[in-house]
């Protein structure tokens, strides 16, 4: 057993919850200057009572630094803090499900680190234990904790390449498709709303025209600032993440699974496969045409935080990734067992179909009653309906690639959400919830939908449309559900 204490910068981050006391030096500066035309001579008077203040909190925070220490042994992790309530969390190696290292550059030039363990317990990703160490105790730490261990590290694991940074930051910035399209509609968009103004305005006598060109001229360029400011958000999207994913490194033993990334702030996590919720193969259409995928992981505390991806491995061929799935527990990558109805392609594609057809009427009658707009109206249904056509191409792959494995003791779900496509594999224990929904037109076809939710800190809905209503009903049943008469066709886990 041994006893490590926290970074002296942890008595400023102590310091700071008592920070209210500060209140009472603010009202007494408050007081002096609505109350005394000498507020300054009385108020630097009284100083040395201000500089009490900020005295017992910062010897407060020192004390609760005092009182707080690490405790590692072989089996557990425990943390004590706390001055007249004792708070002792303690942590078994067995129960941890994922370590994170944090080294923030601007903790750099103080030699410390930001330490968190996570277990499967807990909600809102917040972490089960944080600690901010020195650079020399975390590596005392580290040694003691469950990690890699280079004699019997896995070298048939594929490292991530500079290019599949690369990829995987154009693929997962947010907006990246969006953005471009937005930027061509204000970059057309701005010459059609000039010129339509500018017909109508012929009829408007000379002088006026004068004072009025400046603006029109203005429309193109506050058009192009628009662009580009999209445009700019979207590069400062990809250069973070280009930034937070570089230097991308991926280890794996028997036992634990390591990786570790970023330029500036260097996060290194320690995951343990056992205490993975499910596996996550992401992919958009373009990666799905060429073969390319990212795996993802849901484990508590892995890639935690609100700008944060759980990538496990960056964009790659999806034939070089079968090492990798062996690590966290894959054999094999099962083909569809139960594929969506053959009449069920209407329910994958009738929502982006409808508001694609939708767009062609909308237009006439645009046209019908404000016909000085055609230029703008043309080209607005024309940039509205190139998102439409593209989510009908998704949906129709979703279509047919949509299913349900189960074998062994694990299930693979096959399903898409918005333009993503998602390839689950989980274990059977780990789902928590199995829904059936039907509406009254699919209940004609004989059709329905399976819903599934796994364990995890976030609880997210996983929907497979279209399916042969007596294969979703032999599906709930082989994961160990059985019906619920509710308003929907509803299944849940069968007790004992």
């Amino acid at each position: 057993m041994t006893n490590y204490r926290e970074h002296p910068l942890k008595v400023l981050r102590y310091s700071a919850k008592n920070i209210w006391l500060l209140l009472f030096p603010l009202l007494r500066g408050i007081g002096a200057v609505w109350t005394d035309k000498n507020w300054f001579y009385n108020w630097l008077r009284g100083a040395w009572m201000d500089i009490l203040v900020i005295g017992i909190i910062i010897v407060f925070g020192y004390i609760r630094w005092y009182c707080s220490y690490i405790t590692v042994t072989d089996s557990y992790i425990r943390h004590n803090e706390g001055i007249f309530i004792k708070v002792s969390k303690q942590i078994p190696f067995s129960s941890i499900s994922s370590v994170t290292v944090e080294r923030a550059f601007y903790l750099m030039p103080f030699k410390a680190v930001r330490v968190r363990c996570d277990t499967s317990a807990g909600i809102f990703d917040s972490a089960d234990m944080k600690m901010m160490i020195s650079d020399q105790t975390c590596g005392e730490i580290i040694k003691r904790l469950p990690h890699v261990r280079s004699k019997t590290e896995n070298s048939e694991v594929p490292k991530p390449t500079a290019l599949s940074i690369i990829l995987f930051s154009i693929f997962f910035s947010s907006g990246f498709s969006g953005t471009i399209y937005i930027a061509a509609l204000f970059f057309q968009g701005g010459n059609i709303a000039r010129d339509i103004i500018s017909r109508s305005l012929t009829t408007i006598t000379e002088e006026t025209e004068k004072h009025t060109e400046k603006f029109i001229y203005k429309i193109p360029d506050a058009a192009v600032v628009i662009a580009v400011f999209f445009l700019s958000a979207w590069l400062l999207s990809f250069i973070i993440n280009l930034l937070r994913y570089s230097r991308f490194e991926l280890k794996s033993d028997d036992k634990y699974l390591y990786t570790s990334y970023g330029v500036f702030t260097k996060r290194a996590y320690t995951v343990f496969p056992s205490q993975i919720n499910y596996i996550d193969i992401r992919q958009n259409l373009i990666m799905k045409i060429f073969g390319a995928v990212a795996v993802h992981i849901s484990c508590s505390g892995y890639g935690a935080g609100k700008h944060s991806l759980p990538v496990l491995h960056p964009v790659q061929n999806q034939k070089k990734m079968s090492s990798i799935y062996g690590t966290i527990g894959i054999a094999e990558i099962a083909p569809n067992e139960y594929r969506p109805k053959w009449n069920g392609l209407w329910q994958h594609i009738w929502q982006p179909t409808l508001i694609g057809a939708g767009l062609i009427p909308m237009y006439y009658i645009t046209m019908h009653f404000f016909p000085d707009f055609y230029g703008l109206t043309k080209f607005s249904v024309f940039m509205l309906e190139i998102p439409a056509v593209w989510f009908v191409i998704v949906k129709i792959a979703a279509f047919f690639t949509s299913g349900i494995a189960i074998y062994d003791d694990k299930i693979l779900v096959r399903c898409c959400k918005w333009s993503k496509f998602h390839t689950l594999i989980v274990d059977r224990s780990k789902i928590i919830k199995v829904e059936l929904e039907q509406t009254i037109f699919q209940k004609i076809g004989k059709r329905c939908s399976v819903s599934l939710w796994f364990e995890g800190e976030k609880h997210i809905k996983y929907k497979v449309k279209a399916f042969d209503e007596q294969k979703a009903l032999d599906i709930a049943e082989l994961l160990g559900y059985e019906v619920c008469k509710e308003q929907k066709l509803r299944y849940r886990r069968k007790s004992g």
